[in-house]
């Protein structure tokens, strides 16, 4: 069988529950419904942190955070002793390429070290923003070249990123579509495939910054959808009286201490307001995709490509009273998309609901790609999924997601999450109240578990199990197993 190629486009931010096909009704995502349609569908899919750095630097790797030891979101460094999965594509013969966001270490004023990651298309852009000296955020160096003045055509009243009190919802007067950064990236998606010579086969990440905030999608954008249509966020008056202090503090004050606007102020409309720009940047996205699958099928490169489509992490988007992202475990922010499609090959039309991590992702590129697997990845291989080889509704036990104070604009907070696919539990280390819940009679994780004399023995089995699996799933191979007697 001839080695696919690969489109690997991973968005920013975006939760799990966006896409109309998989259950949205506010929402309209055409393309990413055809992606349904012509692959398989994890619809319940977990990240390994909910924070960019950490996250990103798990499902390039196949290893969980704490191995890689990127619990940061922007270190200064990453361990030259992990090997990205795009560099095991590069070394077994594939020419790869990345386009918009990388982000495995700070990018502050800075074009981020790299690793030897395996690419050798490189069009870096880290944040659509004029942040950086000429030449290191090519998207802006676009925009130059096409004479669009960015400070002029795009107005934001407040710095970006923001220091503190960041308003939402922030009426922002954005880029027009031909001039966005998700437009530039597929621009140069088709660019890359339409300029090449060589026969061997390639891997492309397409990494756009949306639907990350600013919220700040095209005007056209914003006016298809209408505000009073668009659903609250979830919300349990009384329900933050049993969870942890930070819970608490960021619904009270704005989370990232205050980076972003409190919800407690909001008003519904305000709310409603915020979710209509995020749906806009995300059926912005869908747009995008769809021009990228069409050059797929008129280019005849559809047949022998795999198209895989995932987010690093969600967005909270208001629920339990907090938004963007953080030390929190809940659905809106750990539960992600990952679509995967390779038509003949994969199985079609198919909704999995098997638990999947994302840092199951590398290893199923190297078993679609005809690689090995090494034995150091921790992740577990899809394929048996993708080809029907194993039932849709079975992959691993639980998921595991971590958070090690990954950002230094949130609380002091060490975590570890572990969920069953009913009971979730998220140990809070160092602190007296964690979180317990029953996503079957509770799927909105209102009621908080922890400490109610009723379940003292399904909590103490779900603290054992969290501790267990947080220590078994980072068994690290990587240095090698040879016993001398």
């Amino acid at each position: 069988m001839q080695r696919p190629n690969i489109i690997w486009f991973c968005t920013d931010q975006q939760r799990y529950d966006t896409i109309a096909a998989l259950g949205n009704p506010y929402i309209h995502t055409p393309n990413l419904d055809r992606l349904v349609r012509q692959g398989v569908a994890f619809t319940r899919t977990y990240c390994q942190n909910p924070i960019c750095s950490p996250s990103r630097g798990s499902f390039l790797t196949g290893r969980y955070p704490r191995t890689t030891r990127s619990s940061i979101n922007g270190n200064d460094h990453f361990s030259k002793d992990e090997v990205l999965v795009t560099k095991m594509l590069a070394d077994g013969g594939y020419t790869c390429g990345l386009i918009g966001k990388l982000h495995l270490t700070s990018h502050y004023h800075r074009e981020e070290e790299r690793v030897d990651d395996g690419y050798t298309y490189w069009q870096y852009s880290p944040q659509p923003c004029d942040d950086w000296a000429p030449g290191i955020n090519k998207y802006m160096d676009w925009l130059k070249e096409k004479g669009v003045d960015w400070y002029k055509e795009y107005t934001m009243p407040c710095q970006w990123p923001p220091r503190n009190g960041y308003v939402l919802p922030e009426r922002i007067h954005g880029l027009r579509e031909e001039d966005h950064q998700t437009t530039w990236c597929v621009d140069k998606a088709i660019e890359f495939m339409s300029g090449r010579t060589e026969d061997t086969p390639f891997c492309l990440s397409v990494n756009p910054f949306d639907p990350h905030p600013p919220f700040d999608p095209p005007d056209e954008y914003k006016e298809k959808l209408r505000i009073q249509n668009m659903p609250l966020p979830l919300w349990k008056e009384g329900e933050l009286y049993n969870k942890p202090f930070a819970h608490k503090d960021c619904y009270l004050h704005g989370n990232q201490k205050g980076m972003v606007r409190d919800t407690v102020s909001m008003t519904d409309d305000e709310k409603r307001e915020v979710t209509r720009d995020y749906y806009a940047q995300i059926e912005l996205i869908d747009h995008q995709l769809g021009r990228l699958l069409d050059y797929l099928d008129e280019s005849g490169l559809r047949k022998n490509t795999v198209v895989v489509f995932m987010s690093d992490h969600g967005e909270m988007l208001g629920d339990h009273g907090l938004y963007w992202k953080g030390g929190f475990f809940y659905e809106g922010l750990i539960h992600v998309p990952l679509i995967v499609s390779w038509p003949g090959v994969i199985r079609e039309d198919l909704r999995s609901d098997a638990l999947v991590e994302l840092v199951d992702v590398a290893p199923t590129l190297l078993e679609l790609a005809g690689l090995p697997v090494p034995g150091y990845i921790q992740g577990k291989s899809l394929v048996p999924i993708l080809t029907g080889k194993c039932p849709p509704d079975k992959h691993k036990d639980a998921v595991y997601t971590e958070f090690y104070f990954t950002t230094m604009l949130m609380h002091r907070i060490y975590a570890t999450m572990y969920f069953d696919g009913r009971y979730k539990i998220a140990v809070h280390h160092g602190e007296q109240i964690c979180e317990l819940y029953d996503l079957k009679q509770d799927p909105h994780e209102f009621e908080n578990l922890w400490n109610n004399p009723r379940y003292a023995t399904l909590q103490n089995e779900m603290v054992r199990r969290c501790f267990d699996h947080a220590v078994l799933c980072n068994i690290d191979n990587i240095l090698g197993r040879s016993f001398n007697y």
